[in-house]
């Protein structure tokens, strides 16, 4: 099984808080740090990533936020 979506399938577009939330998990912030700084429930972050995996076709936010990363949903993180 290939976790990466086919490019030949079309990619639903991300919601601006899907997009917030992969960007912090991309930041290496756990789900109660990202709904700190979002002002949201941790179990609203874990909803909102839990829809981006499922738009993306992956398990998982890691893999949420390589597939994110390589479709440019979201932008690379820099340090």
């Amino acid at each position: 099984m290939n976790s990466a979506p086919s490019p030949a399938l079309p990619i639903k577009p991300l919601s601006e808080r899907q997009a917030s939330c992969l960007h912090w998990a991309a930041m290496g912030k756990t789900s109660w740090e990202t709904a700190r700084i979002l002002g949201v429930s941790e179990s609203t972050v874990n909803f909102h990533l839990c829809n981006a995996c499922e738009k993306l076709g992956v398990r998982g936010r890691r893999a949420a936020v390589v597939t994110a990363l390589q479709l440019g949903l979201i932008q690379p993180v820099t340090a």
